[in-house]
């Protein structure tokens, strides 16, 4: 197990990293969501090794350990491709040998990042390829900007209490309170500087829209959604009528984050996945 900040770019991104046990059956790179942490994955990481993955998972900038630049047009999806792609690089990860695993925001940058061509399969859970028009683009960044503000004005505990009682986290209430306290602590780590100007220059209105190159994206794809989160599931199914090479599965009682609150069952198709490839 290694914990390393990576410099790539002007700026350093924390990277956790796993061997992968016995013989390496393949590299998986993991981008977390909004809030989030390489850390963050926990005990997938592991799991994930001791499958024979050599797992990397990246602090995104202006979250963990890595950097919070000042600017929020360092954050924009292109910089964050480009800051995937030069880690991978400095890591010793050769183009075609990764699987890129994306959860949510995380998911948005892997799939702006998989038409680089750098990697030879995809898995988004909970993501979406961005808004499809201009208004409603306009819209969601005047959101996020007020949030940003929010969290820079009030702090992060506050933020995340507001965060933690989005309708999109209803379903983990459900779940125990040492394991919500857990994920409230790892949110809570975080720099309020680096989250506001995530917002702000990776926010989904800020991404460019993606459907209608979702055709061209030839590389075999995995869609994972989770049944109670009907927006995103909504999502992955008209992603999976445009992508040529896709595998869709819906997991059955769980929401947005299904890796947090049906661990096992993603464990199980992320890995079951990879060894297709």
């Amino acid at each position: 197990m290694t914990s390393r900040l990576v410099e790539v770019n002007g700026v350093h991104l924390n990277v956790e990293e796993r061997e992968a046990s016995g013989t390496q059956r393949g590299t998986l790179v993991l981008l977390h969501g909004f809030t989030g942490s390489a850390a963050g994955w926990g005990e997938h990481l592991d799991t994930f090794a001791a499958a024979g993955q050599r797992v990397i998972a990246l602090d995104m900038l202006g979250h963990g350990q890595s950097d919070a630049p000042a600017d929020p047009a360092r954050y924009a999806i292109e910089r964050c491709s480009e800051d995937i792609l030069a880690a991978l690089a400095r890591l010793g990860v050769r183009e075609g040998e990764a699987t890129l695993l994306g959860y949510s925001m995380g998911g948005r940058i892997a799939l702006y990042t998989a038409f680089s061509g750098f990697f030879h399969a995809l898995i988004l859970e909970s993501a979406s390829p961005g808004l499809a028009g201009e208004a409603e683009r306009a819209a969601r960044r005047a959101s996020d900007a007020a949030l940003a503000d929010r969290i820079e004005r009030d702090g992060i505990a506050p933020f995340v209490a507001y965060w933690e009682g989005l309708p999109l986290f209803a379903s983990q209430r459900a779940l125990p309170e040492e394991r919500r306290a857990a994920l409230r602590n790892q949110r809570l780590r975080n720099n309020p500087v680096g989250l506001a100007n995530s917002l702000r220059g990776v926010g989904t209105g800020s991404q460019p829209a993606l459907h209608s190159q979702l055709s061209e994206l030839t590389l075999p794809t995995l869609l994972i959604a989770g049944a109670l989160d009907t927006k995103y599931c909504d999502i992955a199914r008209e992603m999976a009528e445009q992508l040529p090479d896709v595998r869709l599965h819906i997991v059955a009682d769980a929401g947005h984050t299904v890796h947090f609150e049906q661990p096992a069952q993603f464990d199980q198709l992320v890995l079951a996945f990879c060894l297709e490839q």
